[in-house]
């Protein structure tokens, strides 16, 4: 059912999301694929969580900050990839009008909270590297739970304006959302009232919630590669650097593809390429960002050594 007859007009009462049924072929191939990633991605997430909380050696402040964003990232994927990996295997891909608003919400809501969180690692590292000897003071246990606090609730006010501005617009017909999940604008396209206000306004909230912490992010870099480069010994260069390149990574993953969907012209992709793009930062680098932290972090691979070897002696006793 697409809707109800209301004053001559079409209320659109569920959406249709079309996804990847353009390519009927490949429906379950994807499905494999998907479901594969989303699994690593919770199992890496969930190692993180819980080899970062009960190894002594990884009680600081950057690894308090890192089992938040690993929480984050299990959350971001709840919300797009369940209903995808139905959407490949079943051929009735509709949302309710009330669940792809929940779904955007939520989107909104974790991606928001998400840069706010990458914009407080910048500064624990930041911290960390130029003001080493003052970091115990500033950096304490009652600071991080604020930092953090106020990083996961700034998603809050973006996500509720957002999504509330979007689903109080009139949709007419069609409903079919040329996405895999209910991103802003795609389901914009398919209001049939007069959108540019909310463009100005959702361009200003992108700019506040994701270019702001950014350009904190990108002074901390700046700060800490000018310290970085001024410590006499190489060793102390080397370790410095490897304790926030981990970090630096995720962001460059992060903003590079986020930006290439939310700062680009509305033609400059076809649906199909933004889908992909899509895919990069919702997907992919949620189970890239465990991946990261373990290969290039020797405290967290120790960590993991460690937890699965008691493991395994566990097993054999």
């Amino acid at each position: 059912m697409i809707g109800k007859i209301i004053m001559n007009h079409t209320t659109v009462t569920e959406f249709i999301l079309v996804g990847f049924s353009n390519h009927p072929n490949l429906q379950v191939p994807l499905f494999l694929i998907f479901l594969g990633i989303y699994t690593i991605t919770l199992t890496g997430n969930v190692l993180i969580i819980l080899v970062t909380s009960f190894d002594p050696a990884l009680n600081s402040p950057m690894y308090f900050f890192l089992r938040n964003l690993a929480s984050l990232e299990i959350c971001f994927n709840l919300v797009i990839v369940p209903k995808m990996l139905v959407n490949l295997l079943v051929e009735n891909k509709a949302i309710s009008f009330a669940g792809c608003a929940a779904q955007m919400y939520f989107f909104f809501f974790f991606g928001a909270a998400e840069c706010c969180l990458l914009a407080a690692m910048a500064y624990d590292r930041y911290v960390a590297i130029c003001n080493p000897l003052h970091y115990p003071d500033i950096m304490t246990r009652r600071a991080c739970f604020q930092l953090a606090g106020a990083s996961w609730f700034s998603g809050f006010p973006v996500a509720t304006v957002q999504t509330t501005w979007i689903f109080s617009l009139p949709f007419c017909g069609p409903n079919q959302v040329n996405h895999f999940f209910c991103d802003s604008p795609p389901v914009l396209e398919l209001s049939c009232a007069d959108t540019s206000l909310f463009e100005i306004e959702a361009l200003t909230a992108t700019v506040l919630f994701i270019m702001f912490p950014f350009l904190l992010i990108l002074v901390s870099y700046v700060r800490i590669i000018t310290t970085i480069l001024r410590m006499p010994s190489e060793e102390g260069r080397r370790k410095a650097f490897s304790t926030c390149s981990s970090h630096l990574v995720v962001v460059t993953l992060f903003y590079g593809t986020a930006s290439s969907t939310y700062f680009r012209p509305k033609s400059s992709y076809s649906p199909d390429t933004k889908k992909l793009i899509s895919l990069s930062y919702t997907v992919i680098t949620p189970m890239l960002n465990p991946i990261i932290y373990s290969l290039r972090n020797k405290e967290v691979k120790g960590a993991l050594r460690r937890t699965l070897g008691r493991k395994l002696f566990s097993e054999k006793m």
